[in-house]
């Protein structure tokens, strides 16, 4: 996959969004940015920061994902191969529906996904050595662009959503100390239904990543 360096952008995930419609930029491809002064976080947060930090957004032609994969769950499949990306560094990071980054209790980085035409859109925001954004980091001495190379190696097998959601459903158990904000509400996740196509049974409403 082709890779664009940048030393910083507003937002890797604007920046490849607006390349896509312009068609400056095609599918697969991926950006990053060691520096990010204006990214997205969730609920319209911003998810910014310094260098050492991993800040980087990738498209893939959703015709090349697997035909298993719930678009609406993109997110958590895209997350996941990350988590073991960076679990293979002897990090204990886990994933928190849907698509949270954390170490023990405390949030490290998180994931968003957007179809932009017949192409998904993924950004991935880590603090990997600083603490910013009022969160935690991994301590992690992995450079962003060597951990961007092992994520696009993991990621080029393309396992089954089948795959994912299997190890994926173990670790949801982890997810249910803590609450997610849906329609402007705080939701406990303790007695939340995790679904085969990602998606939760959440106060009688299924709903699929939040982001």
């Amino acid at each position: 996959m082709e890779i664009h360096s940048f030393n910083t952008l507003p937002s890797t995930q604007t920046y490849l969004i607006e390349q896509l419609k312009e068609g400056s930029l095609k599918a697969p491809v991926a950006v990053i940015s060691l520096e990010q002064d204006d990214g997205i976080g969730s609920r319209n947060n911003s998810w910014s920061g310094g260098q050492g930090n991993f800040f980087a957004s990738i498209a893939i032609d959703i015709v090349m994902l697997p035909e298993d994969l719930p678009l609406g769950s993109a997110s958590i499949y895209f997350s996941y191969i990350m988590k073991q990306t960076l679990q293979s560094l002897d990090t204990n990071i886990w994933l928190k529906w849907p698509n949270d980054f954390y170490l023990n209790d405390d949030k490290v980085g998180g994931t968003i996904t957007k179809k932009v035409n017949e192409t998904l859109v993924c950004g991935i925001g880590i603090n990997l050595k600083n603490s910013q954004n009022g969160y935690r980091a991994l301590q992690c001495d992995i450079s962003p662009q060597k951990l961007l190379e092992n994520y696009l190696f993991a990621l080029k097998k393309l396992p089954k959503w089948k795959e994912i959601f299997r190890l994926y459903e173990i670790e949801f158990e982890l997810s249910r100390k803590f609450s997610v904000h849906m329609e402007n509400d705080k939701k406990s996740l303790s007695d939340a239904t995790l679904c085969e196509d990602g998606s939760v049974i959440l106060g009688g409403k299924r709903v699929f990543s939040l982001r």
